[in-house]
């Protein structure tokens, strides 16, 4: 199991300065991967007390713009926040629950990570989401078909 990161180091090195909500946003990002704003508000709240909704966008947004979190947004879905930077993994989400899970990039040839004209973008991330349902909601009614 490794070390829990030095959140405060963290943001230090990125530029930020350091505060109970930012601290506690992070911390929660890095408990609950995939979790939504709504989810990382009660988790802070818990955390530190009372804080407002716009004051965890705000922490969200400058963690983002800093690198320390991802934001993702799988179609149909809201926002969620991952502390999964700094490599090119994609998402599988359950059709039935929602649930989210890490993939790791596809190696070897990889057809559909190539652009077939990158239009002269230097090109450093792809984004790619696989949808299913996950072994539990394919359990509870393995009979049921799935739909687009």
């Amino acid at each position: 199991m490794s070390p829990a990161p030095d959140f405060e180091h963290l943001m230090r090195a990125a530029g930020l300065r350091v505060t109970r909500p930012r601290l506690a946003v992070l911390a929660a990002v890095h408990a609950h991967p995939h979790a939504d704003t709504d989810s990382i508000l009660g988790i802070a709240r818990a955390r530190i007390g009372e804080v407002s909704h716009q004051a965890v966008y705000d922490v969200l947004r400058a963690l983002t713009s800093a690198g320390l979190v991802r934001r993702i947004e799988p179609a149909g879905s809201v926002a969620r926040y991952e502390a999964r930077v700094g490599d090119n993994h994609h998402h599988v989400v359950c059709r039935s629950c929602g649930v989210i899970a890490d993939v790791d990039c596809a190696v070897a040839y990889t057809p559909c990570l190539t652009a077939s004209d990158d239009h002269g973008f230097e090109i450093d991330e792809a984004e790619v989401v696989y949808w299913g349902r996950c072994p539990d909601c394919a359990g509870a009614s393995p009979s049921a078909a799935v739909s687009n």
